[in-house]
Parts: structure tokens; sequence; C-alpha cells
């Protein structure tokens, strides 16, 4: 039987259409029908229910497809261990993040890991909406949040903590603030989610966490436009301490509640690596997340 005609038939029940799968591997829908239905009848059975709209997998084919992914894995598995002795990782990986994270934290190393790894093609998908990894044959997927849900497998690659922070030239205009609720009284920069726009958690050691309500004019989207608008001057922002650790640094802005915890959810958070759970890894990827996690560390 063609090991690759398998390789479809795997790739169409992750999909779950014909022309999804298609679109994956560049081809024509009808050589993945083709493909599938040489399959079918070699084995003598259905492994799609299809109709006009959708398509499912039958009893038959769930039986089949969960003996056969965990064969092709090993098979892949014993192909890159064999070449793995002479050869470098090859291949493309693709990688999505958000947009902040990806041109911050990422697209700087870029040189570093093409000169490490020049066989592996480097795909980046910046994103500010979590891209489902299946629907768009995606490697890996950097998650800023608390806790990653689902059932992908996860890694820690850096703790992330947010700070408020504001430009000099507005302090100097606007008055210092002196403590979390005097925020009340200036127009904040809001990033554009319902836990962020709304209110901003603070905690001090040996004190109960406070909850102080924000408000302003300006509410983003996207987080590199947040810190540009508080560079500017337009207000104080709470933002990760990875997107504005040059500028504190170089004094462009300003940390202004330097001995508080500052969150709009949790106050441990991270940036997460996630991956298929699946029992097999591919090298490339491999030493894609260890370079990663040796680079943000």
């Amino acid at each position: 039987m063609d090991i690759e005609q398998l390789r479809t038939v795997t790739l169409v029940a992750q999909q779950g259409s014909f022309a999804a799968a298609a679109r994956a591997l560049s081809v024509d829908p009808s050589s993945v029908s083709r493909s599938v239905a040489a399959v079918e009848a070699e084995l003598g059975l259905r492994l799609f229910q299809r109709s006009t709209r959708s398509l499912s997998v039958t009893e038959e084919g769930e039986i089949y497809l969960a003996r056969l992914v965990p064969l092709l894995e090993e098979l892949d598995r014993a192909h890159e261990d064999a070449r793995a002795v002479s050869r470098q990782p090859a291949g493309t990986v693709r990688l999505t993040t958000s947009v902040a994270f990806a041109q911050t934290c990422v697209v700087p190393h870029l040189a570093e890991f093409a000169s490490r790894y020049p066989d592996i093609s480097l795909e980046i998908l910046p994103s500010d909406a979590n891209l489902d990894l299946a629907a768009h044959s995606i490697d890996l997927a950097i998650r800023l949040t608390p806790e990653p849900a689902g059932d992908l497998i996860r890694s820690k690659l850096i703790d992330t903590r947010y700070r408020v922070v504001a430009s000099p030239q507005y302090l100097a205009r606007s008055g210092a603030l002196a403590v979390p609720t005097d925020l009340q009284a200036h127009s904040c920069l809001r990033f554009a989610l319902p836990e962020f726009r709304t209110r901003w958690r603070f905690r001090r050691d040996g004190e109960e966490p406070v909850e102080v309500p924000v408000f302003g004019k300006v509410i983003i989207a996207n987080a590199l436009s947040l810190r540009l608008a508080a560079l500017n001057g337009l207000g104080p922002a709470l933002l990760a301490d990875w997107l504005v650790k040059d500028d504190l640094d170089a004094g462009r802005l300003v940390d202004v509640f330097p001995d508080h915890d500052c969150s709009a959810t949790e106050f441990e958070t991270a940036a997460w690596v996630l991956y298929p759970s699946r029992s097999y890894l591919p090298r490339k990827v491999r030493v894609t997340i260890d370079f990663l996690k040796q680079a943000l560390t």
C-alpha cells in the first residue's frame, strides 16, 4: 500500500475535508479523492462518509486511523533517526504567535537560528487570533496566557509580567502616579480585550490585591500600537515586560508602580510553546523549541 496515500488519508481526517487536505498538500482535490478511494478499495471498506456538505469518519475508519497514525509517526521517527546520524535537521517549521511577540521576541533571533540550522525554513505566521494548528498545518504556536487550555502539548518558554508604563513627558505634564487608584483620574491606554479594558489588578507584598477601574478614550487591539501610543505620551498603559524592557532601560518609558505586581488577569502568566498532542515530534520541531527556550531565557 502506498505510504503517501496513507498520509493523505490521515490528513483528510485531520483537516475534515478533501478540499482542506488538498490545500495543505498544494494539490488538486481530485488527487486527494483518488488517494482515499485507492486506500478504501484495497481495504475493502469505507473510511469516510461523504455528503455534498460534510465529511465524517466511519466507525471502521476510526478503528483504522487509530492504528495507522502511530505507525506512520513511528515510520517518520525511524527515517529521521537514521538521517540524523549524518545530517542537520531539515524541512519547514510553521510557527504562529502574536504580532507583538513575533516582532519583539522571535524575529530578532532569526539570523542566529538560520546560522545554526541552515536547512530549516522557518515560516512565521504572526496573528493576534489563535489560529487552529491542524486547520493551518502549523507545527508550533506560542500563546501568552496564564495556562493554555485544550489538548495540545505545552512547554513554558518564559514567565511574563505586566507593568503599567508611561512616558516621562506624560508624567511631567500630568503629574506622577503615587498609588494605583490614582489611575482613575487619568486617561489610560487600554488594550481591546474584555479583561484589559475595564479594570487593572495590583498586588504588593503583605497586602491584598486590589482592582482599579480604568478609563480612557484610546482603545487599541494591537500591543505594538499600544506601546507606541504610550511612547508618544498619550497616557499610561498596561504592557508585557518583554515588550517594554528596552524602553524602560533606555528611559523612554517609566515603570509607574515598580513595587507592585500588575495584571489584567492572573499575576502569574507566561509565554507557552504549544504543539499537537502526538507521540512523534519531528527533529526540526524539537530543535526549534530548544532554540526558542535558549534564546528567550
